[in-house]
């Protein structure tokens, strides 16, 4: 439970189903003195969900998940930037953090199953195992971020909203009674609060700003960025360089830290290569397939093949260039509503 709607009506339809529920919230790691920005935990979401849990009549535990929050989600952050990528800590919190740590927390108790408010749907297939679908609510769906799941994972998962919009999910809040009906979303990283990621990372890793030379394809400097960490491929504003033309960031060079940078017909790859691959099947495909692809949770789908380089890598090859690979982002695979895995973009 996160004090949210989702969460809420999640809870309260597996009480309305006749389940024994258990409520339980993830205390995570903020920056000392911003505990109250943290948007998956402040005092008041805390609070949310402690009443929601009495009025469904269900105990409520908050779990402290301060330090593996801050040793994994919140510094593999900072690795991925420090490195020259654009990481999503979602994945990290989703693999580490929910699935590992709240799930054995959750069977500790006893429990049978982890539920949660993600859209997206479950669905036992006889000769594959558990499979994830698309959300019926394709605007909602959150399969992207749960492509990091197991076979044992899934076989202690319910997702009570898969099949409903979120309009629908608000409507039965309010039915219900419940007080977060209204209750806004969370858009931004939960850890960062009001914050930007870039003085986050100027507080926690310094070594970020390191200032660089800006550079064309054909390798000539036409300005200097401030650290490759406050930049992220596509983007075009913020540059700093005066140009005729719209410029983007292309690429990063490392070893001369160096931003390269070009014009909209520089933009874009036919090819990425992805690594520590989760096959939600649980193995990998025999043979290069035909997959659509998404490279950002909010990407449009893309047609790709894909070739297996052992059970945890792939060469992904597009029919159409795609703008915006990112190294740090992930490559999710989908064979029509069906989520068949994916990994890091490296």
């Amino acid at each position: 439970m996160s004090g949210g709607v989702d969460s809420s009506v999640a809870a309260a339809l597996l009480v309305r189903q006749g389940h024994p529920v258990i409520g339980m919230m993830l205390r995570l790691w903020s920056e000392p003195g911003s505990e109250a920005d943290n948007r998956c935990c402040t005092p008041d979401a805390m609070a949310q969900a402690r009443r929601v849990a009495a009025l469904l009549g269900i105990p409520f535990y908050a779990v402290d998940a301060q330090e593996i929050f801050r040793s994994t989600v919140v510094q593999a952050f900072i690795d991925g930037y420090t490195k020259g990528e654009t990481p999503n800590p979602c994945l990290t919190c989703n693999r580490q953090v929910r699935w590992d740590f709240l799930l054995k927390h959750a069977l500790a108790l006893g429990a049978q199953y982890l539920a949660t408010g993600h859209y997206v749907r479950l669905r036992q297939h006889p000769s594959q195992g558990f499979q994830v679908l698309r959300a019926g609510d394709e605007r909602k769906d959150q399969s992207y971020v749960l492509h990091v799941l197991n076979q044992q994972q899934l076989s202690h998962a319910l997702f009570p909203l898969g099949e409903l919009t979120k309009p629908q999910v608000r409507q039965l809040a309010a039915e219900m009674g419940l007080p977060v009906a209204e209750r806004p979303d969370s858009q931004d990283l939960c850890f960062l609060g009001a914050g930007d990621y870039r003085q986050f990372l100027l507080r926690n890793a310094p070594q970020v700003h390191t200032p660089g030379p800006i550079l064309d394809r054909l390798g000539q400097q036409i300005g200097e960025h401030q650290g490759l960490a406050f930049y992220t491929i596509g983007q075009r504003k913020g540059l700093g360089v005066p140009s005729a033309t719209p410029l983007y960031v292309l690429a990063k060079d490392l070893p001369r830290n160096a931003l390269i940078v070009g014009g909209i017909d520089e933009l874009g790859l036919s090819e990425l290569q992805a690594h520590n691959i989760n096959w939600i099947s649980g193995r990998a495909p025999a043979s290069p397939l035909r997959a659509q692809v998404k490279i950002r949770y909010k990407a449009t789908p893309a047609w790709a093949e894909i070739i297996p380089l052992g059970e945890q890598a792939a060469q992904v090859r597009f029919e159409q260039p795609q703008r915006d690979i990112t190294p740090g982002q992930a490559a999710v695979f989908y064979s029509e509503d069906v989520c068949l895995g994916g990994g890091m973009i490296k």
